[in-house]
């Protein structure tokens, strides 16, 4: 496997292999205090979307991950947190067995559903090729185009895979709909002939923006499991406790970066077959590669506590002591502070009456929570866990912050989560 490219100034493009990249960013990586964008990035370029891929699987409902693509467009929606001027997107074939071949791309600014603005659609080229061809294990980077955009505003990506693509590296909880057409359909404005869709994105991994703003260091990356990357969240409505974060900002007047890397089911300390590489691997890869990071939120860790249950999709993972995960968060902190990056610690959130209860789990929940909250490890804390608990049981959710399985926040609690955060000092 292999993480994301190193980027010069030279090269819009660049696909990587899994020793090269490894050994490339082995190599480059300094004593400490370095920018983690250096590594790949051009200073102009900052990151104004961006989601976590993972392996081709289908653990709760049918999703187009495993039998992945032939002569099909694929039409996907996503909502940047920051302005430009310019426009690239970043595609991921991490998990591919065989290379990616990548017949056209387009960007557009949303209309509605599948449809896009109607004179908005951008052809996007690769190295000044229409077509690129991504090795198994890598990445490409689009070169930038013209396209002028607004903090907060969706823009539509379009893929079209006239070959077949065999299972394709994605993202299961996008809790936003993903559109698939027959044939070549990436210059349509209108959305008719995109007659099936999906909640999950596919290859695409990042869009970045410059121009519009000097370049600044102040991106924010939120790294957790299912609670960041929004499950229970309304589809389609941009709820997730990242985008509340970004509204926050704007509002304020002052539109930042904020990064969704969060993969439901994720654990920090075990690998799972349908959630991503453990939080400790999948940090260099999804994290530090990030143009611009500032400041990264880590929430994570209940999945290592209730993973080893019955209960736990695909099986239960190994038992995770509380010292075990506290070395996982410790490494994640050590990681960010060896390339200058600020790391919130936030508190785990209510599990009573989710299928994660019991009292076994509830002491080790407490235990990280309070090393969180006490030990100095992480440079501020955010209280997650008090931000939506029920203050007449603190060990359960309220009610009205609830999706409903006692586990996930619903859009209420996910915007208790975002005002519970100082914005001052990310």
């Amino acid at each position: 496997m292999t993480t994301k490219t190193t980027k010069t100034l030279a090269t819009s493009v660049r696909l990587t292999t899994v020793a090269a990249l490894s050994a490339a960013v082995l190599a480059a990586v300094p004593s400490g205090g370095a920018v983690a964008a250096e590594y790949r990035h051009d200073a102009v370029w900052r990151g104004a979307w961006a989601t976590s891929p993972h392996a081709p699987a289908a653990p709760f409902a049918p999703n187009w991950s495993q039998q992945g693509f032939s002569n099909h467009t694929v039409r996907q929606v996503v909502r940047v947190t920051t302005a430009g001027t310019k426009a690239r997107i970043e595609l991921s074939n991490r998990y591919g067995t065989t290379p990616l071949r990548i017949t056209g791309a387009t960007v557009a600014r949303t209309d509605k559903g599948a449809s896009v603005k109607a004179g908005s659609v951008r052809q996007l080229s690769f190295d000044k090729g229409r077509s690129v061809t991504i090795p198994a294990g890598g990445t490409a980077l689009s070169d930038g185009v013209p396209f002028t955009v607004k903090a907060l505003e969706s823009v539509t990506v379009t893929l079209y895979l006239a070959a077949p693509t065999g299972p394709a590296t994605f993202h299961h909880f996008a809790s936003a709909t993903s559109y698939r057409a027959d044939g070549d359909h990436r210059s349509d404005r209108d959305g008719t002939a995109f007659k099936e869709s999906s909640e999950s994105w596919y290859y695409l991994s990042g869009v970045e923006v410059s121009g519009g703003a000097p370049a600044r260091r102040d991106g924010i990356v939120t790294f957790g499991d299912s609670i960041t990357d929004g499950v229970g969240s309304g589809p389609d409505a941009n709820n997730r406790y990242p985008d509340e974060l970004a509204e926050r900002f704007a509002a304020a007047g002052k539109p930042r970066t904020v990064l969704n890397h969060g993969i439901g089911g994720n654990q920090v300390t075990n690998d799972t077959t349908w959630a991503g590489e453990k939080g400790i691997e999948r940090f260099k890869k999804d994290v530090l590669t990030e143009p611009g990071v500032r400041t990264v939120i880590v929430l994570e860790g209940i999945n290592d506590i209730g993973g080893s249950g019955p209960t736990f999709p695909g099986g239960p993972t190994p038992e995770v002591s509380v010292e075990q995960l506290i070395e996982g968060h410790r490494s994640l902190i050590r990681q960010a502070h060896a390339r200058g990056i600020k790391v919130v610690g936030a508190t785990l959130t209510p599990i009573k009456g989710s299928f994660y209860d019991t009292p076994v789990n509830e002491a080790k929940r407490d235990a990280v929570n309070e090393w969180i909250r006490t030990s100095g490890a992480y440079d501020s804390v955010v209280d997650f866990d008090r931000a939506v608990a029920d203050p007449s049981d603190p060990d359960r959710m309220l009610p009205a912050f609830d999706s409903g399985d006692h586990l996930h926040p619903g859009d209420a609690g996910y915007r208790a989560m975002a005002e519970a955060l100082d914005l001052d000092t990310l």
